[in-house]
């Protein structure tokens, strides 16, 4: 099953969703098919006519060039996800976002989306191993229902 990590550039969460054997749905990924087209000068800073359009379907024109060029980044990942696991209150050294609006509007698209989710709390210290064993218990759960 194909499983949106967000925040979407964690490695952390990546690596357990495919310990848990899933395919991770990541910014990584994504950036780097930019990177590869001919069609950018500097990748991964330009953002193409293609990522904006993308950003349109869910966001107002209106809105400021940031969270429409990541936006526009992030929705082919939104929209491949099958399941998700969303992070809440995590360190910027585990995956950061970059931006607080473009943050809680892609988590809302992401709980809109009605497909399975975890959201569970970065809590840190000792408390990391609950959290590492309730993502490992959703992706079971996951293959479980996918089996069927």
């Amino acid at each position: 099953m194909k499983v949106l990590v967000y925040p979407p550039n964690s490695m952390i969460l990546a690596d357990l969703v495919e310990r848990g054997g899933h395919e991770p749905v990541v910014l990584m990924k994504e950036i780097g098919e930019h990177v590869r087209d001919a069609e950018i000068d500097a990748p991964p800073l330009n953002v193409t006519e293609e990522d904006l359009k993308r950003a349109l379907r869910y966001v107002s024109v209106e809105e400021p060039a940031g969270l429409k060029g990541r936006i526009g980044l992030l929705a082919p990942l939104l929209e491949e996800a099958e399941a998700s696991i969303i992070l809440r209150d995590a360190p910027p050294t585990f995956g950061c976002m970059g931006c607080a609006v473009a943050d809680e509007f892609f988590k809302y698209l992401i709980r809109r989306r009605e497909i399975p989710t975890l959201e569970v709390a970065y809590e840190g210290g000792e408390k990391v191993e609950e959290m590492v064993s309730e993502v490992m218990t959703f992706l079971e759960q996951l293959k479980k229902e996918g089996q069927r």
